[in-house]
């Protein structure tokens, strides 16, 4: 698996191709392969099924981090449209009540074992996107700060020693959720899939930059105000228990995603008469220690 760098997705209107953050900006890796005559993946769906050589993307990548190569190679933070830093995942497995604060603010047990639902890949979104919940048959949208991981091998009944061996990086996500249909039902899925509630990125960064996933700052913040603040060391279950978990029920595939539950802080959460649901306008920021700070505009 890659080592040492950090991707985007660039989206040019129904293409995504890959990006590489470095100090110059964003190499945008499908005009370097060509210029530098490297077979290097071009999306960040080659790099999961093996297609291009992940040795001459990182090559690319150390050019760059090294200032060599034309600046039309570079596009600068936020020139472009980001897509989702995964952009094809299996599947999209999401961990409910994982932060014990979190259980306890919504009058919840902690789970015993992890709580699995699921999104679609419509729900998926990017950096900078704007969500259309007006759209919605819904009122009641709130936010959760998540850390999301992105699997690199095939996972099968796992143990958790060897679970973060598994692990091709790690994304800030934000599982947003319409409540009153969350709630309509015993089965969460309803509130949790609609198009483009799971905006991750705006990068993935390899694992081997994160040596704790389960000690890292997250917070969200609404247009400006701290609503969530807290670190994934209050997991329930932290990331290599349930990446072993979740093996022994599903084949784990490459580019497969966890969104790892949030913590305190969501509007769920609040007493009653001081719950006041997103709107559209609304700015909604995420930001993970190492993993960058997403924006997402609610329409």
């Amino acid at each position: 698996m890659l080592r040492g760098v950090t991707l985007a997705t660039v989206k040019r209107g129904n293409e995504m191709s890959l990006g590489v953050k470095t100090d110059r900006g964003i190499l945008d890796v499908k005009k370097a392969e060509q210029t530098m005559k490297l077979k290097a993946p071009t999306t960040i769906d080659d790099v999961f099924e093996g297609r291009g050589s992940g040795e001459a993307l990182a090559r690319l990548a150390a050019r760059a981090q090294n200032g060599k190569g034309s600046d039309a190679l570079y596009l600068a933070e936020g020139s472009f449209e980001y897509g989702p830093c995964v952009t094809d995942p299996e599947k999209i497995i999401c961990v409910g009540l994982n932060y014990r604060k979190h259980a306890a603010e919504t009058g919840n047990p902690v789970p015993k074992v992890p709580i699995l639902f699921n999104k679609y890949n419509s729900s998926l979104s990017g950096h900078r996107s704007v969500v259309k919940v007006s759209q919605e048959p819904a009122e009641k949208f709130d936010y959760e700060v998540e850390l999301v991981v992105v699997m690199g091998r095939t996972a099968r009944n796992v143990s958790e020693a060897d679970a973060l061996s598994y692990v091709f990086g790690y994304c800030t996500g934000n599982d947003l959720t319409a409540r009153d249909l969350q709630s309509r039902t015993s089965q969460w899925m309803l509130g949790k899939s609609a198009d483009n509630f799971g905006p991750i990125g705006p990068y993935l960064v390899t694992a081997d930059q994160v040596p704790d996933p389960n000690e890292l700052k997250l917070e969200c913040r609404v247009n400006g105000e701290v609503r969530q603040s807290s670190n994934t060391a209050d997991m329930v279950f932290d990331c290599k228990a349930l990446v072993s978990y979740i093996s022994r029920h599903f084949t784990l595939r490459p580019g497969d995603i966890i969104f790892t539950g949030t913590p305190e802080g969501v509007i769920a959460g609040y007493p009653k008469d001081k719950q006041v649901w997103l709107k559209p306008g609304d700015k909604v920021t995420s930001m993970i220690e190492k993993l960058g700070t997403q924006e997402i505009t609610l329409g």
